[in-house]
């Protein structure tokens, strides 16, 4: 396989017969005879049409294949329960093994050690190198057990605008899809240092995409892909591409920023990201201020509403213990938040957004203000240093009304931009 081959295009869609014969054509060129194979796919936090794809997939390779495996690319999300992986693929009314027989799926244990290996170690001086003299640290590559030694793995999954590494996808289902807390710390980190309004939805090879990069390719197997543009909040494909993973991602990443990021004219004052349910927690419902802050103007609000959400975050309680604050706020008073995970404090300004502190008065300037309308009581969330609004008080039809107010309905992957910022 050499040249990736593509379907649709930004803000098409692609029908369901088409992709079918798209995809039964590539997959014939597929190199799996005979061969382990991996299928790498997203959790239910991406807007993705699993069982749309996974089905044609699944025709095409359980007869030429000696093992399918299908993984949840978790990286330390929460683990998808047995209700979830059958409502995710599709299987619902049947069940995961009547209706992929002969195919396992298991999530991303990465909690398990048994289950993970070390590929490697990039270099501190290659880490040095790649992040553009932001960081100096080695670091140990260590991956999910069945992708390493799979002779095949195949990403399957959606590319979106990302907060962290610039457009997400392809080799970012390996790291930190597969992968564990080392690779995952330095990379976020690399990300936060670099800022998410000079990151986040920019196109091509960013430092931390680069990084990830690297550390896929100490990964011993061969990495194809089925990367798709996915119109959020729908089951619509605008796009797909297939071939080797960093072939397809290069085109679908373009497509995707071309459709997932939208240019306003002036900025906004207050915002209302509606989460949709697919982000359990605010560790996820944050995205809907990544994909909004490059849009804001100074001073202005956005207010996260997501009533069904109850917790800062399920897996990582040292969000409650620091907050959410600018990078300032840490590497000022770096000695006292130098034990933190450093995904943990990159999580943290990313949410928090742009600002200042000065360590004499131990005042923090935050670029906008930033409100939580959840089911977080008001005490955890003033004291992770965000504004409380009930959901029983908010007054969406009065917002929506308020020339002044922009509301989206469907927030966390789509990114606004200012036309001329």
């Amino acid at each position: 396989m050499s040249n990736a081959a593509f379907i649709g295009g930004a803000h098409q869609v692609v029908p369901q017969a088409d992709l079918d014969a798209f995809l039964t054509a590539q997959l014939a060129h597929f190199p799996v005879d005979g061969k382990t194979v991996v299928l790498v796919v997203p959790d239910g936090t991406r807007s993705c049409p699993l069982p749309r794809v996974m089905g044609t997939v699944y025709r095409e390779l359980i007869g030429r294949v000696s093992s399918l495996t299908a993984l949840i690319a978790l990286g330390t999300h929460a683990y998808m329960t047995p209700d979830e992986l059958e409502r995710w693929f599709g299987a619902e009314d049947v069940g995961l093994a009547a209706k992929y027989p002969g195919m396992t799926v298991l999530n991303h244990e990465w909690k398990d050690p048994a289950n993970i290996v070390d590929v490697g170690t990039i270099s501190a001086d290659e880490i040095h190198q790649l992040s553009g003299g932001r960081l100096e640290q080695s670091v140990d590559v260590e991956v999910n057990r069945l992708v390493a030694q799979a002779d095949v793995s195949i990403v399957i999954g959606p590319v979106f605008p990302h907060e962290v590494v610039g457009i997400s996808g392809g080799n970012k289902y390996f790291i930190p899809g597969c992968a564990t807390d080392e690779i995952i710390d330095l990379s976020h980190w690399l990300g936060a240092l670099i800022g998410i309004d000079d990151l986040i939805g920019q196109r091509g090879i960013t430092p931390v995409r680069a990084v990830i990069n690297a550390a896929a390719e100490l990964i011993p197997t061969r990495r194809l892909g089925i990367c798709l543009v996915v119109k959020s909040g729908t089951d619509e494909i605008e796009y797909a591409a297939t071939g080797e993973l960093d072939d397809a991602w290069a085109l679908s990443s373009e497509v995707a920023a071309d459709s997932h990021i939208e240019y306003v004219d002036a900025p906004f004052k207050k915002v209302v990201a509606m989460m949709p349910t697919r982000y359990a927690d605010m560790w996820t419902a944050a995205k809907g201020c990544y994909k909004i802050q490059p849009a804001m103007a100074e001073g202005g609000e956005v207010i996260i509403y997501a009533p069904h959400v109850k917790a800062l975050s399920e897996q990582h309680p040292e969000i409650y213990d620091i907050g959410y604050h600018c990078m300032d706020y840490f590497t000022k008073q770096w000695d006292r938040f130098k034990d933190v995970p450093t995904a943990v404090l990159a999580h943290s300004t990313h949410v928090r957004g742009g600002g200042t502190f000065d360590p004499s008065t131990g005042i923090e300037t935050n670029r906008i203000k930033l409100t939580l309308c959840t089911q977080v009581p008001r005490e955890v969330v003033e004291a992770a240093n965000a504004s409380y609004l009930s959901p029983d008080e908010i007054d969406l039809d009065a917002l929506k009304a308020d020339p002044d107010v922009f509301v989206e309905p469907n927030a966390g992957e789509v990114l606004f931009r200012l036309r001329n910022g």
